[in-house]
């Protein structure tokens, strides 16, 4: 299998795997601590050095797993990078659910650092933009924390170009530490906030990607094309909104038309889609998820595929989903 390659998180001088893994989905409502364990193994082993989580995923649960997943493993703090993003809270009140206010994250930063048995995180991000907070406040709180050393760097998931470039200028303006990173959703399917909305950021401030669902929540991957598997995402109660779009006839359709694409480069349509995500220089990192740590292992294989994922061979993949 080829050897796991690294890429700087944007402008910054932090290195991260070209392939992370992400706990969102799984831990908890998929899987338990040993299988968490194993998954978390199976990635590391593979070279990866980025793990992604939130405060949200399991109400808090999945970071608790992954700090004694990681602890029982041993690994060193220093071969790892860890994250977690805030906006929705698991607590109750006003002041602690949908909102980037400097009191509810300072309160949440410092809890994720308890769950998960750490002293520092090394990404924190603002997982949603807050319309209500000021972004200049929310900036001064995430800039803040970076100072206190509870976290290296900070970033945005899902904010659009301007609320980016808005937190950047506050930034430079009262010289305080900036936006570095964004995690938006990217695959075949979801391509124009990576490609078109944040274009100019690239060049204009440095900004890196975590890219998340690089499979759109499995759909890329073929499982879908004959309804909802038991013991699928798309199968888990609480999960219902993501049916209707993984059963999409004209999606499902596209998929069995890569499956061609796939075949002919003797890959799986996950190593595939995967490939392709990484293919992209605006990409950092592309955020996998497993409940198996043969799915991780599988899942990394599409390092093998990149050198074939040639300019004609994405073009005709681009080409067969535009189609539908």
């Amino acid at each position: 299998m080829t050897e796991m390659t690294y890429r700087r998180l944007g402008r910054s001088g932090l290195k991260v795997s070209t392939l992370s893994f992400g706990s969102w989905v799984t831990f908890k409502d998929q899987i338990d601590v040993q299988r968490a364990k194993d998954c978390l193994a199976a990635a590391y082993e593979a070279g990866v050095n980025f793990f992604d989580n939130a405060e949200a995923y399991a109400g808090g649960e999945s970071e608790r797993m992954m700090g004694e997943a990681i602890a029982e493993l041993g690994w060193p703090r220093h071969s790892y990078v860890v994250s977690s993003k805030y906006f929705w809270g698991v607590k109750g009140g006003v002041n602690h659910r949908n909102t980037l206010n400097r009191k509810y994250l300072t309160e949440a930063i410092d809890a994720s650092l308890e769950r998960f048995g750490l002293d520092t995180l090394d990404l924190i991000f603002c997982h949603r933009a807050d319309k209500e907070t000021p972004i200049e406040e929310t900036v001064w709180a995430m800039s803040d924390a970076i100072s206190a050393g509870k976290a290296y760097y900070w970033g945005t998931s899902e904010w659009s170009a301007d609320e980016i470039r808005a937190a950047w200028d506050i930034a430079e303006k009262h010289h305080l530490h900036k936006p570095v990173m964004e995690q938006p959703q990217y695959n075949l399917f979801a391509r124009r906030r990576v490609e078109r909305e944040y274009r100019r950021l690239y060049e204009d401030i440095g900004l890196g990607t975590t890219i998340w669902s690089p499979l759109a929540s499995g759909l890329l991957t073929g499982k879908y094309a004959d309804g909802v598997p038991e013991g699928s995402r798309g199968a888990l109660s609480g999960y219902e909104w993501l049916r209707d779009r993984l059963t999409d006839e004209q999606k499902n359709a596209a998929v069995l038309e890569l499956k061609t694409v796939a075949d002919e480069l003797d890959c799986t349509l996950a190593q595939l889609a995967l490939a392709w995500c990484a293919r992209n220089p605006n990409v950092s990192t592309v955020i996998t998820g497993a409940s198996r740590p043969e799915q991780v292992e599988e899942n990394m294989k599409a390092l093998d595929v990149l050198p074939r994922l040639t300019d004609e061979v994405a073009e005709r993949m681009e080409a067969i989903v535009e189609g539908r």
